[in-house]
């Protein structure tokens, strides 16, 4: 079993990421039904917490039934994240996480994200001030460092756990890379192999298939691993994953009728948590995941992003169960 804190986990968990405008109570809620272990809020700014912003605070929300859960913040200012993190604390979810992995431009400017990798120094400072703050287990996700000729992840690694960080996710590219090109986990298996480590280590990035993930369980020999954009608009990865796992076979591809409930029940919960207007906006960007491949599918597509009536859009996608209910999920 792996443990983080009082929280227990199955071996090899595996972990949904937090994305921004993705992993959202609703999307989170799909992913746990279909096997996620372990999940995370949207990133949320420390700064934006203390002002009382208002898409802040809503990021705070979470459930019973997803548990157990991490509030993952970010920010490059140790009172400002030692006081968020006291925000946090207070709404009770499983853990909390530390963004120092964002690559992006506008978070790295302020000195935020994967920003802090710049300065070690500023990632102890600032991960002692979130500790200060909480009572609950404070784990980090980050990148393999700034660019391919400053990758600092062992001593980061060490450095971390040094002060009370309990888990440590490594997405496995530097900032510079972004997202693009190959990640490379043997940085991330030799953290794990370091006699120093006692943390659970996890990794990240590129887990698109059942296969990959078997291949890197076997190969870099971490805790468990996270996975980020090949759930989206597919969170049955996981459940497919863990069946490889335990029989080498794959599980049956969901079904039309799989992938229209899926979208059903993430409108339905988005309306529930967001109100009716906003829910049916903010879902409208998962529809082209759900329906990835399916031929001749703009028509629907474009009913369902441009309906404003929850009736039309589920009207819309009982008419693509009706026309492409007898498509072989092979073919798409």
């Amino acid at each position: 079993m792996i443990k983080i804190g009082n929280i227990q986990l199955p071996d090899f968990p595996l972990l949904l990421a937090p994305m921004e405008d993705v992993s959202d109570p609703p999307f989170r809620r799909l992913c746990k039904l279909h096997g996620a272990d372990l999940m995370y809020s949207e990133f949320i700014s420390s700064e934006g917490l203390i002002r009382d912003a208002v898409k802040s605070k809503m990021k705070l929300d979470i459930f019973d039934y997803e548990r157990p859960v991490g509030i993952q913040i970010f920010g490059g200012d140790e009172e400002a994240m030692e006081m968020s993190s006291r925000i946090v604390d207070a709404v009770q979810p499983d853990l909390v996480d530390i963004n120092f992995g964002c690559p992006v431009k506008k978070v790295v400017c302020k000195g935020a994200g994967a920003g802090v990798l710049k300065d070690m120094d500023l990632m102890v400072r600032l991960t002692k001030a979130v500790i200060k703050g909480t009572n609950l287990p404070v784990t980090v996700k980050t990148r393999l460092g700034w660019d391919e000729n400053s990758i600092n992840i062992d001593e980061v690694a060490e450095r971390l756990q040094d002060i009370g960080v309990q888990a440590l996710t490594v997405h496995a590219r530097t900032r510079a890379q972004m997202y693009k090109g190959h990640s490379d986990w043997s940085h991330i298996a030799r953290v794990k192999n370091n006699p120093r480590i006692t943390m659970p280590i996890f990794g990240n990035g590129d887990i698109d298939s059942p296969e990959k993930a078997l291949e890197y369980k076997n190969k870099f020999g971490l805790d468990g691993m996270m996975i980020g954009r090949a759930a989206i608009g597919y969170p049955w990865i996981f459940n497919e994953i863990k069946h490889f796992f335990a029989t080498g076979e794959h599980l049956a591809k969901p079904t039309i009728h799989d992938r229209v409930e899926a979208a059903k029940n993430h409108l339905t919960w988005a309306m529930d948590w967001k109100g009716e207007r906003l829910g049916i906006v903010e879902t409208r960007r998962h529809y082209t995941n759900y329906f990835k491949g399916i031929p001749n599918f703009k028509e629907f597509r474009t009913q369902m992003v441009t309906a404003d009536d929850p009736k039309d859009v589920f009207a819309t996608l009982d008419l693509v169960e009706e026309k492409f209910g007898n498509v072989v999920i092979s073919d798409i």
